[in-house]
């Protein structure tokens, strides 16, 4: 199955000019008011509609009246001017009233909706939204929370940036959002999700992956399924490689045992642990499997692919000991205090960005606004850009963590990751994803697939023990490994 392609603002701008845009606002209003007869929770209530200033408040107008042709009672709030609509908008809000529909200037008061559709703003808002559109979206959010009733937001929540999914101040709390043409990035990452709700796309008749562009996409398995094989019978540990995971300082240790530990259950043939803790113990009780040593050995030692950074601290051996690392002919993964310190030292950004083989990074936000030089915040205003700017910047395929994980690759290609859950937040997730990503290099995956399945993977082991009643209150980053091992080997027999 393809995976859900993602178009910026200015891409839909651009397939809109191809078309006529009258045309697609009547397939936009068509679409929306077919999907608000099926959303309704009570048919003999009334359906609120808020319609915008621009083209999201024309299509508004269609479906309002579209709605009224199926015999719905619909109550439309017009914030805006007739007179200042686009030439398009106009005429459906023309079409609107010639069929005799009518327009108030507020909610009404003491009334129950059998659903609100928002159609105040669409894509391509980067202002600060105020005023009486601010007291209307409050409103909005404050009749759905009360009453139980869904809120269908018409392309994207109004508040919401469609290319980021950064919030321009009060912003529509959708139940369900019909983007048109195709998704946007801003539905997927950054505050998008807690706002869109269950997203469905309306290609109005377009085919997406025919109208060029630079987009990007959902993750699926489908990005990966060549390297979903199945396991020879004759095969021993040697077959599914060396992996060696580097960190763990005193009072550290536990992040590179959960790295360490995934790498192994995640089907690395063998996993090499190098603690920075002297004092740590050479064996790991509740995984004895794994093969502990210190760390100048571990950097000698015959690996397949090798992890930095877990709880790696901020010693004075580290900068030393990530200059070793990168030096070696084989995939690195650099995280946690490893990103940190190649942060403030141009010696180790250049070892990283010398690199030859391949070199993947897995920053969360504070970590890649410490490599940008630049405020969290201006990393969150555009996880995209972010993670697209790192990857250019170190030579290196970036994993930006956070609600909708961007994936950036070398070649400039990008995806965000839709699975996972408020569970992941909670200490050593990201090391388990650092274990993951690792074992699945040592066994020979390439570089961007191996990313692309680890975050997936990473996210939907949190989602199948949320479905079991783990979590996500209380969810520890230790119980994802097993979740994460079983549907790896679930992906691995559909293959068959």
């Amino acid at each position: 199955m393809p995976s859900t392609l993602l178009f910026h603002s200015a891409d839909i701008r651009r397939i809109e000019a191809m078309d006529a845009a009258q045309r697609l606002m009547q397939r936009a209003g068509r679409a929306a008011a077919d999907l608000a007869v099926t959303l309704r929770n009570d048919v003999n209530a009334p359906v609120l509609i808020l319609a915008g200033p621009g083209n999201n408040g024309g299509d508004a107008f269609e479906a309002a009246r579209l709605l009224r042709e199926r015999f719905l009672t619909v109550c439309v709030v017009f914030a805006g001017s007739v007179a200042r609509l686009p030439c398009d908008a106009a005429d459906a809000f023309r079409r609107f009233s010639e069929a005799g529909g009518t327009t108030c200037a507020a909610i009404p008061a003491d009334e129950r909706w059998s659903l609100i559709i928002d159609g105040l703003f669409g894509i391509g808002l980067k202002r600060e939204i105020g005023g009486v559109f601010a007291d209307l979206i409050e409103q909005a959010n404050a009749l759905a929370e009360r009453e139980h009733c869904p809120l269908l937001a018409l392309d994207c929540p109004s508040g919401i940036d469609a290319d980021t999914g950064a919030p321009r101040g009060t912003a529509i709390r959708a139940s369900h959002t019909l983007t048109f043409i195709a998704a946007k990035p801003g539905l997927f990452t950054a505050d998008g999700p807690d706002h869109c709700g269950e997203v469905t796309v309306a290609a109005l008749d377009l085919d997406a992956r025919t109208l060029g562009g630079s987009p990007g996409c959902i993750v699926t398995p489908a990005q990966f399924a060549d390297w979903l094989r199945p396991r020879r019978r004759n095969t021993h540990k040697g077959s599914y490689g060396n992996a060696g995971i580097l960190g763990g300082a005193a009072s550290m240790t536990g992040a590179a045992l959960l790295a360490a530990r995934a790498a192994l259950r995640l089907g690395s043939g063998r996993v090499y642990l190098g603690l920075l803790d002297e004092r740590a113990t050479a064996l790991d009780p509740a995984q004895p499997e794994l093969m502990i040593r210190r760390p100048t050995r571990l950097l000698s030692t015959e690996l397949s692919a090798l992890a930095c950074g877990p709880g790696l601290g901020d010693g004075g051996e580290t900068g030393a000991l990530i200059t070793d690392a990168c030096r070696l002919d084989i995939p690195l993964t650099l995280d946690a205090d490893a990103l940190n310190r190649v942060a403030g030292n141009a010696g180790l950004r250049l070892a990283v960005k010398a690199r030859r083989a391949p070199t993947l990074l897995t920053p969360h936000p504070a970590e890649a606004a410490r490599l940008l030089d630049r405020s969290v915040r201006e990393v969150q205003d555009d996880r995209v850009a972010a993670a697209c700017e790192l990857a250019a910047n170190f030579n290196a395929h970036v994993a930006l963590k956070g609600c909708g994980t961007v994936v950036a690759a070398l070649d400039g290609a990008w995806s965000i990751n839709a699975t996972g859950n408020p569970g992941l937040a909670t200490a050593g997730s990201g090391d388990v994803l650092t274990g993951i990503v690792t074992a699945l290099l040592a066994q020979g995956w390439p570089a961007r697939e191996a990313l692309l399945a680890a975050v997936h993977l990473h996210g939907l082991a949190a989602d199948r023990l949320v479905s079991q009643g783990v979590g996500p209150i209380g969810l520890s980053a230790g119980e994802l490994i097993d979740s994460a091992r079983v549907c790896l080997n679930q992906w691995t027999r559909e293959t068959v």
